[in-house]
């Protein structure tokens, strides 16, 4: 469980977390009005406007909603949280094996990574279906205007995106009004939709739900490939729940989100007994005609709120896949000096800008679009599912009928979706596969490279202990001030601190060699933050350990250092007087394994290097290539880096 010592909020801070939550979190399921009811009843598979199917198919929304959103997430998933924090990768962290992985373990982590990936490509739909699924409603309004729903459509996201790098700290204070105003327009058309057909209402029966499968059969189970569509954004909620907690996120969906859907469902659904024809847009049919042009406005606000969550959730995962190992490091800028989780990554920015306006071009409706959307999520839905059992199990150690009967109820609706979906692949669902693979196979090398290039750097790392003998023996020059050498392997003395050595034939009086460690948990506490140890003759081990949600800044590391340094004497070091020395390493590809070059471990004690394919060594020659500088990232001042460069045949 939680390992959070905070006291849950209350009076004035819950009302203010659970605003907050409105927009941030409830954004994307918030829109899903505006086009999900009508796949059902418009789309490639859609049924015809008769009562029965009408009713049916309200009901399994009605269901859907608390089962998945309330039952699945709200109340079950949302127990699995590090400290604080939810998520695929959090969930991953908590459940993943520790230690050396056996086979199911290595499993696991394909299909928690997998799952990760797939939630690229709901961050690239979402913009564009609720863009034109607010813009949509211009053509209800004057049938004229529908040439220019692509082109105002393209505007608007090229403005969201182009707006990311100014941050979120100024229009986060506006997500919760917008999205409130828009939860209750949609609830205040829902009920006047209820009161022309009250007959509607039958649906909350859920036999209407289980006659349509009956009546229909196999065939019945193609609408949860729409129905889906009502809970996108289920996953985006477990992601957010570090921003806001369970207690603020529960009171706004019950108490706003929740009622404002269902009564607007019902009331497209009121409008269908009464007039079939509807059907081609249920949700704008709701609105009087003199509203239209303003809810068009409300609906855009509300699509561009949605929109954010899902682009600040891709920065939010990209950031822990770095901090995590599966990503090469990119420029992480922050944009509020308050809050940790408010970042901008231009790269991932402009890669979802170009995949989402190529989206809204090549598919031009929201309902060409909606034959993309529901893939990537039911199979997402499906990953955390099992990663819930596993944490379930091993962590919490729940008993077996009870983690198998939760999981075969979460599994039967999970993969009933899934395989729904799939008959959207030939049409459009193939685009979060291909997005998914793309990611996966990105993460997935790197962090193959990593390990591989850490063993052949290992090879070239001399024991410490036989290095400060040397150092004692030879006693080399030593000049003032203080040099660090950052290292991935804090048991040695890196490969780098050898080659300045060698060609310098000189030493700092102080020399620190500094490892960053991420651990598996959000934040670290500022306690637990650096350890140092003095290893005699002027060198100091420093040790400084980040959770996957925080981003390491070594200048901040050194100043903390003259307050204590692990065993209560400090360590004076002036960033003036500092000199940062770094290895940069040039790889390349080798079509075997290398020549292997002599180290300082003997040969039965170095292990086997990770095998890779040659088209994997190509690709990860590249990402090193186009990492983000460890200057940069590391907060380093430019003008105190050295770096030494070094071949390595990978």
């Amino acid at each position: 469980m939680s390992a959070s010592s905070k006291a849950p909020p209350s009076g004035r801070a819950l009302a203010t977390l659970a605003l907050g939550a409105l927009g941030v979190v409830y954004g994307d399921i918030g829109t899903s009005p505006l086009y999900a009811l009508k796949e059902c009843f418009s789309g490639p598979h859609g049924f015809p406007v008769t009562p029965e199917n009408v009713l049916g198919i309200l009901s399994l929304i009605f269901w859907a909603l608390n089962f998945v959103v309330t039952f699945k997430y709200l109340t079950m998933v949302m127990r699995a949280d590090n400290r604080g924090e939810g998520g695929i990768l959090a969930l991953l962290a908590l459940g993943r094996p520790s230690g050396q992985p056996t086979r199911t373990g290595r499993l696991l982590i394909v299909v928690g990574l997998f799952g990760a990936a797939l939630l690229y490509g709901d961050g690239i739909i979402t913009p564009a279906i609720s863009v034109l699924g607010a813009m949509e409603g211009l053509t209800v309004a004057a049938p004229a205007l529908e040439r220019w729903v692509v082109p105002i459509s393209f505007v608007i996201i090229l403005g969201l995106f182009s707006f990311q790098r100014r941050g979120t700290a100024g229009v986060g204070a506006v997500f919760g009004p917008v999205t409130a105003v828009w939860f209750i327009s949609i609830a205040i058309l829902g009920v006047h939709g209820i009161m022309r057909e009250p007959s509607v209402l039958r649906a909350l029966n859920p036999w209407y739900a289980a006659e349509f499968f009956l009546r229909e059969g196999l065939t019945g189970f193609t609408v949860l490939g729409a129905i889906i569509l009502v809970v996108t954004g289920g996953e985006a909620l477990y992601a957010d729940m570090g921003h806001f907690g369970r207690r603020p996120m529960r009171l706004a969906w019950f108490g706003a989100v929740l009622p404002a859907l269902v009564l607007n469902y019902f009331g497209q659904g009121a409008y269908l007994l009464h007039d079939p024809a509807t059907a081609r847009n249920p949700f704008y049919s709701l609105v009087p005609s003199w509203a239209l042009y303003p809810m068009v406005a409300i609906a855009t606000g509300a699509a561009v709120v949605a929109s954010q969550a899902l682009i600040s959730g891709a920065f939010s995962l990209t950031r822990q896949a770095v901090q995590l190992g599966f990503s090469p490091r990119v420029n992480i800028i922050h944009t509020s000096r308050t809050e940790i989780g408010q970042i901008y990554i231009p790269q991932v920015n402009n890669l979802l800008m170009v995949a989402c306006l190529g989206l809204v071009l090549g598919f031009r409706t929201s309902s060409n679009l909606a034959a993309t959307y529901g893939v990537a999520l039911s199979m997402t839905m499906t990953i955390t599912s099992i990663l819930f059992a596993v944490v379930a199990r091993k962590r919490w150690g729940w008993s077996w009928w009870k983690v198998g009967t939760l999981t075969a109820l979460f599994l039967a609706v999970d993969l009933a979706f899934v395989g729904a979906n799939l008959l959207k692949v030939p049409h459009g669902g193939w685009f979060p596969l291909v997005v998914a693979g793309l990611v996966y196979a990105l993460m997935s090398t790197w962090k193959k490279g990593r390990v591989r290039l850490a063993e052949l750097v290992r090879e070239n790392t001399l024991p410490m202990d036989l290095f400060l003998q040397d150092i004692e023996r030879r006693q080399p020059h030593r000049v003032q001030g203080t040099a660090v050498f950052l290292t991935s392997d804090a048991s040695g003395a890196p490969p780098v601190l050898l080659h300045h050595l060698k060609h310098n034939q000189v030493l700092h009086e102080k020399v620190m060699l500094m490892s960053i460690v991420t651990e598996e948990i959000p934040q670290v506490d500022p306690e637990d933050r650096v350890q140092c140890k003095e290893l005699g003759a002027g060198f100091y081990q420093v040790i400084a350990h980040y959770g996957f949600m925080e981003t390491p800044d070594v200048p901040t590391i050194l100043q903390s250092l003259g307050q204590n340094d692990g065993d209560g004497k400090p360590v004076s070091v002036k960033l003036t007087t500092t000199t940062f020395y770094l290895g940069r390493e040039t790889l390349i590809a080798s079509d075997g394994r290398g020549p292997r070059r002599g180290g300082a471990l003997p040969p039965a004690a170095r292990p086997a290097p990770e095998r890779m394919a040659r088209w994997r060594k190509r690709l990860f020659v590249v990402m090193t290539r186009n990492a983000q500088s460890a200057t940069a990232f590391f907060g380093l001042p430019p003008n105190r880096v050295v770096e030494l460069g070094a071949q390595i045949q990978f």
